[in-house]
């Protein structure tokens, strides 16, 4: 079993929570996370016990990522939010979440994944914290041009 854990900060030129609207609207994540298809449960998507489910991949070689918000706040005062997910499996176990927090230039985000993954030897798990991280990146990337838009 490989742990995989990785972190990605990326700045944002824009408001702190026009860019916390966008990543706690999980159905949103299609337009900026390469490859994934949202299946969401209806009803708040900040609250604790909302479910959701992503899809990332091609056709049948897609891995689902089923997915349950364990705390997810934002604070007005501060212009800042912490959301945090649970992986529930059945590939991916462990958790995931993100920061969003007041810049002098706009904002940043703080993504974190934590995740064991079941029949991948543990020496592939830098690896799997790279690509993870590699792939996060350009999905920050993709979120800032649909947040100037």
């Amino acid at each position: 079993m490989a742990d995989i854990r990785f972190e990605v900060r990326h700045r944002f030129a824009a408001p702190p929570r026009r860019v916390w609207d966008e990543l706690v609207d999980w159905q949103a994540h299609e337009r900026w996370i390469p490859l994934t298809k949202m299946q969401v449960d209806p009803g708040d998507p900040t609250e604790v016990g909302h479910e959701l489910t992503a899809r990332t991949g091609v056709g049948r070689v897609a891995l689902p990522d089923r997915m349950r918000v364990t705390a997810c706040e934002w604070d007005d005062g501060a212009a800042a939010g912490e959301c945090v997910v649970e992986k529930l499996g059945p590939v991916l176990r462990g958790r995931a979440g993100f920061t969003v927090g007041a810049d002098p230039e706009g904002c940043v985000v703080d993504w974190f994944e934590d995740v064991t993954v079941p029949y991948v030897p543990g020496f592939v798990a830098p690896l799997g914290g790279w690509i993870g991280a590699f792939f996060f990146r350009q999905g920050m990337r993709r979120l800032e041009r649909v947040i100037r838009r």
